[in-house]
Order: structure tokens, then C-alpha cells, then sequence
């Protein structure tokens, strides 16, 4: 009697049980997650984590070599134009199609103009702060343009995030705005600051105009017109507005090209996850850079970081927590029967 008790029949615990086996669900009741929640997943680690570190290594290409923003940017756009080799293969137009081609150089420019403020902007402001402003901006500006532009709205569950977010990084600037030293050096902090809000507002325009592009190899080809425009765009004015510098220590050297893996990697993450969604939840994910550029100003670059700082770090990971934890769906699928 070996599978029950003879007395009380009872199963007989002394025998393997066979391993169960979850009955297998109907095509219509399995879920996957939602284009939401990959977006948000995208953003999150391959867009804000990278990018954390881009911030901190470019400040230290600058202290140790006083390599020109200029110079980084051309140096982060040639790793841009090796793309042109998969448009080739693919047999896809490099500018893309003749419809959208307009449209794709203008998001060209807005990165270009974005990443140009950001190098600029981190020469002169810590680099966590720098990150805070372009990052906070251009959470914003994107909830109001896609309000106003594609009347797109958010829950309310999304609206406590994103303000949430928005005030811990006011948190964390806020009392450096406040202490602004006067003649020069104030001066030159104030427009480290400028140049970063505006690299927010021109990042959230180039999102939006992301969006509208829908065409076949659309990822690579914004990817590699970023490289082109970059180059056309930062040649001339490094000589006339900087001076070049051929760095000659490897430190400066290896920071350069982190700087252009990493970035380049959060430029496809980044733009993958805004077509899935909400631009202004994508951005105020990416506010996790935040952090990562603290950490590493304090532990790498050795500079202060201020208990608002940590406070206004812990509030910006809270709001990240709410955003995702409401956008964490799953959707049914559906198979579809041609009828």
C-alpha cells in the first residue's frame, strides 16, 4: 500500500511527490507587462543609471586636462557615426525618409544644443547639481508641452510623482542658488545654472519631437544625425569659441571614452522609452542620474554634498518609486483572429 496509511488513508509522505505543474492558462488570461512599464524599466536602467555617470567623468576630463565641452561633445558624437555601417547593411537613407527629414535633423539640434549646455554647465556647477537642473527642467517643460501639444494627461498618481520628484530637486539646489557669491565666480555659477535649465527645455522639446517621428530604422537614424549634426555643429566653434586640447594622461583619455559608451547607450534607452511612455514620467525617472552624480561627486570627485543633498536624493527616489509602482501593469493577451 504504498501511496496511502492503511489505517487512517492518509498519503504517505515517505514517497516523492510528483513536482506540480502550473495548469497551463489560455492565451487570454497569460500577462505581460505593459508598454508603460517597459519604458519606464528602459528609462530607468539603461537611461538614468548611464548617465549618472557622464556628469562626474566629464568634470574630471576637465580637471585634469581642461578639455573643452565642445571638444567632449565632438569626441561623444564620434562614437555616434559607426551607426551609419547598420543604416548601410540595412540599406535605410542615412538622413531618413524625405517626409521626416526636417524633423529628424531638428531633434538632432535640440540634443546637440542639450548635451552642449549640460558639458558646459557641469564645467562650472558641481555635477550633481548641474544633473538636478537639466533634469528638473526638462520634467516640466515636458509635462506642460505634452499637455498643451498632445493633450496627453497623467494620473494622479503620476502627477504626485512627478511633483514630488520636482520638489526634491529643488531640495537639492535650492540652497545653492541661495549662496550665490558675488563678482565673478557668482557669475559664472549663475550661468552654469542657466545653461542647465536650458539643456532641460531643449531636451524635453527633442523627446517631443521624437514622438512624432514614425518610420522604419527611426532609432538609428536620429542616433547617427546626432553624431553628424554634432560634428558639424561643434567643429568650428571649438576654434572659435575654445581652444582645443589634446589630452596626454589616460585618465583624460578613459574618461572620454566612458563618457561616449555611456551616453550613448542612454541616448537609445532613452529615446526607446519615450515612445512607450509618457515623456514627462520618462524624464522624471531619468532623475535617478541624480543620484548616481551625487554618489559619485562625493565618493569619486570628493566634493560636499549637503544634507539637502541626501534629503532632497531620498525624496526624488521616493517619487521614481510611486511613478513606477503605478505604472507596474500588466496586459492580457489577446490573441487576435482575423476575421
Amino acid at each position: 500500500m504504498a501511496g496511502s496509511h492503511p489505517y487512517f488513508n492518509l498519503p504517505d509522505f515517505t514517497q516523492p511527490s510528483p513536482p506540480s505543474t502550473p495548469p497551463n492558462l489560455p492565451p487570454s488570461q497569460r500577462c505581460r507587462p505593459s508598454d508603460a512599464t517597459k519604458g519606464l524599466l528602459v528609462a530607468l536602467l539603461g537611461g538614468g543609471l548611464p548617465a549618472g555617470f557622464v556628469g562626474p567623468f566629464s568634470r574630471m576630463a576637465y580637471q585634469a586636462s581642461h578639455l573643452p565641452s565642445l571638444e567632449l561633445l565632438i569626441c561623444r558624437c564620434l562614437f555616434h557615426l559607426p551607426i551609419a555601417l547598420l543604416l548601410k547593411l540595412r540599406g535605410d537613407p542615412l538622413l531618413g525618409p524625405s517626409d521626416v527629414r526636417g524633423r529628424a535633423c531638428l531633434h538632432a539640434i535640440l540634443n546637440v544644443l542639450s548635451i552642449g549646455c549640460a558639458y558646459s554647465a557641469v564645467q562650472v556647477v558641481p555635477a550633481g547639481n548641474a544633473a538636478t537642473v537639466r533634469k528638473g527642467s526638462s520634467t516640466v517643460c515636458s509635462a506642460l508641452l505634452a499637455l498643451c501639444l498632445e493633450s496627453q494627461g497623467l494620473s494622479g498618481y503620476d502627477w504626485c510623482g512627478l511633483l514630488g520628484s520636482t520638489l526634491g530637486l529643488i531640495i537639492i539646489v535650492g540652497p545653492g542658488l541661495g549662496t550665490l557669491q558675488e563678482g565673478t565666480t557668482g557669475l559664472y555659477t549663475a550661468m552654469g545654472y542657466v545653461l542647465a535649465f536650458l539643456g532641460g527645455l531643449a531636451l524635453s522639446l527633442g523627446l517631443l519631437v521624437y514622438r512624432s517621428l514614425h518610420f522604419p530604422s527611426c532609432l538609428p537614424t536620429v542616433a547617427f544625425l546626432f553624431g553628424l549634426v554634432g560634428l558639424v555643429g561643434s567643429v568650428p566653434g571649438l576654434f572659435v569659441l575654445q581652444t582645443p586640447v589634446l589630452p596626454n594622461d589616460p585618465l583624460s583619455w578613459s574618461c572620454v571614452g566612458a563618457v561616449g559608451i555611456l551616453a550613448l547607450v542612454s541616448f537609445v534607452c532613452v529615446s526607446y522609452a519615450v515612445t512607450k511612455a509618457h515623456p514627462a514620467l520618462v524624464c522624471a525617472v531619468l532623475h535617478s542620474e541624480v543620484v548616481v552624480a551625487l554618489m559619485l561627486q562625493y565618493y569619486v570627485l570628493y566634493e560636499t554634498v549637503a544634507p539637502s543633498d541626501i534629503m532632497g536624493a531620498g525624496v526624488v527616489l521616493g517619487s521614481i518609486a510611486i511613478i513606477t509602482a503605478q505604472n507596474l501593469s500588466c496586459e492580457k493577451e489577446e490573441k487576435k483572429e482575423e476575421e
